[in-house]
């Protein structure tokens, strides 16, 4: 019983998985907030990029941990192998799409400050910054996440 629990730490369903799909969903909602208010992120493509990625990976996020907070209370795990892999695949393309959008917008502030500040004010290229840190943030949890669900399919 210890290494079947072990074995779904992280997998959707456990206290892990919640714990990550949260993180996700707060990282991505600060990376949203930083760009898109007060900010006029629509003249950069790789900031509109970010805006959409971030606003798709909030919804996957608090669905799946809504899953996560049903599982825990009714004490059953969803462990249905088909469910999993649509879990994973969709973790998948949210974590490549989250690093393209994140490194892209990282890429582009690099550029607006090597210009010192000429076409960017230091309050929006500050926030700019946030909003990629957070982007890189929800990144990694939701790589983290696609993992630990990858390998609880494997283990099975």
């Amino acid at each position: 019983m210890e290494n079947r629990e072990r074995a779904g730490a992280g997998a959707v369903g456990s206290a892990g998985s919640l714990g990550l799909r949260i993180g996700q969903a707060v990282f991505s909602s600060a990376s949203l907030l930083f760009m898109s208010v007060g900010v006029e992120f629509f003249s950069y493509t790789a900031f509109c990029f970010l805006v959409t990625i971030m606003g798709l990976v909030i919804p996957w996020s608090c669905t799946l941990a809504m899953i996560d907070m049903y599982s825990i209370l009714v004490g059953c795990p969803l462990r249905v192998p088909g469910v999993m892999v649509i879990v994973v695949i969709g973790d998948w393309v949210l974590a490549i799409l989250s690093l393209a959008a994140a490194s892209s917008s990282a890429a582009v502030i690099d550029l607006l400050l090597q210009f010192h500040g000429s076409h960017c004010s230091p309050r929006f290229c500050g926030r700019y910054q946030l909003s990629a840190m957070m982007a890189f943030l929800s990144w990694f949890l939701t790589a983290a996440s696609s993992l630990f669900n990858l390998w609880f399919i494997a283990s099975r």
